[in-house]
């Protein structure tokens, strides 16, 4: 699974294809994640970073680099989020979560200034599936470098129904 990483265009991050994520149902049953908690004033992840570099290179030490590299950020307040790093098995000393349900996703691109536009069109979406949703999760889909290597800045919300 390091070829992944090793052969993206960037060195970094793999290009994103966002047609299986657009406008799509998702089920997960205990989808292991790498659990962190993010300083986030204003939404700003502040050290994403170097948490980044450190969890990686746990990853990978573990040899548990996912198929498909995904993080979602769920922003308790103005100031902090969980952050959500997909893994393909537990990595030692780190906090873990599984996520379970079901999930609509729907795909945007541009600037993360836009990101009250696409959580208002997140929820109309949803509410025109006729469903509820009980929580929404961003997830980002390229660093900011790599967004702007590869020209555009795809962002996923994940609307948990």
């Amino acid at each position: 699974m390091d070829k992944l990483y090793e052969n993206a265009e960037t060195g970094c991050c793999p290009r994103f294809d966002p047609k299986p994520w657009t406008d799509k149902e998702i089920k997960w049953k205990d989808k292991l994640f790498l659990k962190e908690r993010i300083f986030c004033p204003f939404h700003i992840p502040l050290g994403l970073d170097k948490v980044m570099v450190r969890d990686t290179e746990l990853m990978k030490n573990a040899g548990a680099l996912p198929e498909v590299p995904m993080m979602l950020f769920d922003y308790k307040s103005l100031f902090s989020a969980d952050a959500y790093i997909a893994i393909s098995k537990e990595v030692p000393g780190k906090e873990m979560a599984k996520l379970s349900g079901t999930y609509l996703s729907k795909v945007f691109e541009g600037d993360f200034k836009d990101t009250g536009r696409w959580i208002k069109e997140t929820k109309a979406f949803v509410e025109k599936k006729g469903k509820a949703m009980k929580k929404m999760y961003h997830f980002y889909t390229t660093c900011p470098a790599c967004a702007k290597a590869y020209g555009k800045n795809y962002v996923v919300m994940l609307a948990e129904i």
